[in-house]
């Protein structure tokens, strides 16, 4: 086999996997009319669910952000018992499927719990809340932020962080001004797939918090109800917003070019 050959063969393989992921998308897109489109835009229950799953995924995303981060660092730079058992366990959520976890999340929150009735006593109750939203969004999609900024943190030579500290410099001063800045381009480009992993869940909110309805959970109740012309434009809206702030995060995020004389 000739290198010309091996290369039609390759790209006629990426041209497939384009083309499995986009021809559904442009499907949809020719099979929804324009005027459909704007009544859907113009749907109160509609904007109201694409603005409650934003604001949930944002939330979930800066709540595991700086809860996890220290440890993030702990696992890129530390090494202890049981560290493969731990990143294993990180990533559960990755393995486990949603439906489960918001069966296993509806169990440790239920008004029966321990934490159900300590978060009532504070007047929160996770079940049919936007704070269940919240809890579901940030369980399936921690591994996303965890991972990318525990790779961040290892590529930074350690030998800055100890420079620092031989200077006398502070532990958390050191992190929080060489480490994380160092380290920024992972955390923030984690951040930005869990963010969109949090946009798409799914199978964990509808068994912990139907209502108040995220788009993904009023799409398949439009579709379960009135079926699939009704939820198609619903799915579209969402899908045209989702790409759109997909790519603004990322063009956020994205590295500089160096520039050559």
């Amino acid at each position: 086999m000739n290198n010309r050959t091996f290369t039609l063969i390759f790209t006629a393989g990426l041209a497939l996997i384009l083309l499995f992921i986009v021809a559904p998308i442009v499907g949809m897109v020719i099979k929804t009319p324009l005027p459909r489109l704007f009544e859907t835009i113009e749907d109160a229950e509609v904007r109201n669910s694409i603005l409650l799953t934003v604001i949930s995924s944002i939330i979930a995303t800066l709540l595991i952000a700086f809860i996890s981060l220290p440890a993030a660092w702990m696992l890129a730079r530390k090494s202890f018992p049981l560290k493969r058992l731990v990143l294993g366990i990180i990533d559960l959520p990755v393995v486990i499927p949603h439906t489960a976890a918001g069966i296993a999340l509806l169990g440790m929150v239920s008004r029966d719990s321990a934490l159900g009735q300590f978060a009532s006593s504070l007047g929160v109750n996770f079940i049919g809340h936007p704070a269940g939203i919240v809890m579901a969004m940030a369980f399936v999609s921690l591994p996303f932020f965890i991972n990318s900024a525990r790779e961040g943190f290892a590529s930074v030579p350690q030998r800055f962080e100890n420079a620092a500290l031989n200077l006398g410099i502070s532990p958390l001063k050191v992190f929080l001004t060489i480490s994380v800045p160092l380290a920024s381009r992972h955390i923030v480009s984690g951040a930005v797939m869990m963010f969109a992993r949090g946009m798409s869940e799914f199978g964990a909110i509808v068994i912990l918090a139907y209502n108040p309805m995220t788009t993904p959970v009023l799409i398949f109740e439009r579709f379960s109800s009135f079926g699939l012309q009704y939820a198609r434009p619903v799915a579209l809206l969402f899908i045209i917003i989702s790409i759109a702030l997909f790519l603004l995060m990322r063009l956020l995020t994205k590295e500089p070019e160096n520039v050559r004389n």
